[in-house]
């Protein structure tokens, strides 16, 4: 028996649904990646910032503009 238009119609939604389910994964994968690569740089930030003896780096770069030679 031929499928009738509005069986047709409900597959098609249906499928429009689980494209849109798995495109919303593919970006949550996505930021969920970028945000553990920023939580990575952060972390060796405060790694570095944890050892540093002397002035701090915007402390350097003032020193250094106004330096009277």
């Amino acid at each position: 028996m031929p499928k009738t238009l509005e069986n047709r119609l409900d597959d098609l939604m249906h499928e429009i649904q689980e494209i849109k389910k798995s495109i919303v994964l593919d970006k949550f994968a996505k930021v969920e990646g970028g945000q553990k690569k920023i939580n990575a740089w952060k972390n060796l930030g405060k790694k570095i910032s944890s050892k540093w003896d002397g002035l701090s780096a915007v402390e350097e770069i003032i020193e250094q503009r106004e330096k009277t030679w």
